[in-house]
């Protein structure tokens, strides 16, 4: 078990992404944070984990407490656009239903690993950047979800109920969660959140979208560059 202060340890999934940063910033107030990251086959894992190992570093969390999980299984069984070269990354603003990026129960295979982690580290809390009011509408992102499955946690876990699941930007907008980035210095310069391009960001797919709109109605820009600007070609 690793050595940690009164302050706590929080094991912190960590995509590399807005919302998991923000998360991450918000639970390193309260608590030490190891850091969890996954890659399951999705078209921008590069990217994605360069932009998790230089959040990292800006958090200050050592090589012992970070973990990188291939969980690549995910990719093989299909199903996704993030991992199915065949299927086409949406642009634009999320439609109705459940869009072609959702990787089936995904987020219940990263809170296991987190969970896991956790009792192995002996962590009290998971935390996890899940938004449900301003997202894709991935199932596996609500309350009600997350609710059930922490309830799951403490029923099979030897931590019981001294082991729960954060997440503290489920019921905020992207605007928010901007907003409350930059009230906690989080680094969101250091993010990445294009799901199809690993040099310059789209701007057109529905994950750039819901970021630049929520940097718009924030007033803030964004630090990232795009290849098409807001209103731009393909806007």
């Amino acid at each position: 078990m690793v050595e940690t202060t009164q302050r706590g340890l929080a094991v912190v999934l960590l995509s590399g992404g807005l919302d998991s940063c923000v998360t991450a910033a918000i639970a390193a107030r309260e608590h030490h944070l190891a850091l969890l990251h996954a890659t399951y086959g999705q078209k921008t894992a590069g990217r994605e984990r360069r932009a998790f190992e230089a959040l990292a570093d800006h958090f200050g969390v050592n090589a012992e407490l970070r973990r990188v999980l291939d969980l690549g299984f995910l990719g093989a069984l299909g199903g996704s656009a993030l991992t199915d070269g065949s299927l086409a990354i949406p642009r634009g603003a999320p439609g109705e239903g459940i869009p072609v990026t959702y990787v089936p129960f995904r987020n219940a295979h990263l809170l296991a690993a987190a969970v896991s982690w956790a009792e192995i580290l002996g962590a009290g809390s998971v935390w996890i950047g899940a938004v449900e009011e301003d997202s894709s509408g991935y199932p596996d992102t609500r309350r009600t979800f997350l609710d059930a499955f922490e309830r799951a946690v403490q029923l099979g876990t030897a931590r019981g109920e001294g082991l729960v699941i954060r997440s503290p930007l489920v019921e905020m907008s992207k605007a928010q969660i901007v907003l409350r980035g930059l009230e906690l210095g989080a680094p969101l310069e250091l993010t990445w959140s294009c799901y199809g391009s690993e040099d310059l960001a789209c701007g057109e797919c529905e994950s750039c979208w819901l970021r630049l709109r929520g940097f718009a109605e924030a007033g803030v820009p964004d630090p990232l560059a795009y290849r098409h600007e807001p209103g731009g070609p393909g806007k």
